[in-house]
């Protein structure tokens, strides 16, 4: 039987390993396609593609078996669960593969793209450009068509030039800025607050006015300090959580 091929990764030594093996896995998963098999490699096999131990791989694996993307068999292997439910908790911990992985497994609609003036509230991140690339998506459940959240990108114009529309509906802004157009990614801060849906994400949404959303801004560096990227994204309040994992260093 042929076994599901998991995207690569280059692994911060800064973080745990077992976790961000974890969300780059859980990245793949999510973004497979309908096609792709659904058994996994053994725990050798994807230890060895992730350059980890295999104690390692086994702790990834667990993460992934607790939220229910995986099953494992004595015996037969591990298998992706088909029609595991894709909504999930906002969890970051400085991994741009977390950032990624939080992004996967949904539906995409392009709504909209274009040239604009940065916005003012922007301006402090592109001080340098009187216009970025702007891209509108609504992302829903791949099971049952409900929508989850939506997200307006704002990333530079010599960035969109080598991006293809297509790339945005298969895979996350932040996957394709780092993978097909060759982004230097150095770091993403990200802020989550509460907040109440204006007529607008109510509306694509499918929530009641003024119902709770958690409204995200993600911002995306290179290693000179410029923004590549800002991401505002709106997640439904009654599907999404945000929580942060903190590890002491050893």
């Amino acid at each position: 039987m042929t076994s599901f091929a998991p995207d690569s990764i280059v692994l911060n030594r800064k973080l745990p390993l077992w976790y961000q093996v974890s969300q780059s896995l859980r990245a793949s998963i999510l973004g497979r396609s309908p096609r792709d098999p659904l058994r996994l490699p053994t725990e050798e096999q994807l230890a060895g593609h992730y350059g980890v131990s295999v104690l390692t791989m086994r702790q990834a694996l667990k993460e992934l078996e607790d939220e229910g993307l995986i099953t494992r068999h004595r015996r037969r292997g591990t298998f992706i669960e088909p029609d595991v439910q894709r909504a999930t908790p906002v969890r970051l911990l400085g991994s741009v593969d977390a950032i990624v992985a939080q992004q996967s497994g949904m539906t995409t609609e392009l709504l909209d793209h274009g040239r604009a003036s940065v916005p003012p509230e922007l301006a402090e991140y592109f001080p340098d450009l009187p216009e970025v690339a702007t891209y509108h998506r609504l992302r829903s459940d791949e099971k049952t068509g409900e929508p989850t959240n939506h997200a307006r990108n704002h990333i530079r114009p010599e960035l969109a030039a080598r991006l293809a529309l297509d790339d945005l509906i298969r895979w996350p802004m932040t996957k394709v800025l780092r993978d097909v157009v060759g982004a230097d990614i150095s770091r993403i801060t990200d802020t989550v607050e509460a907040r109440l849906a204006d007529p607008e994400t109510a509306r694509l949404l499918q929530v009641p006015l003024l119902s709770p959303i958690l409204h995200y801004t993600g911002i995306t560096y290179d290693a000179r300090g410029r923004v590549l990227d800002v991401a505002v994204i709106h997640y439904r309040g009654d599907r999404f959580s945000f929580s942060v994992t903190l590890d002491s260093a050893n």
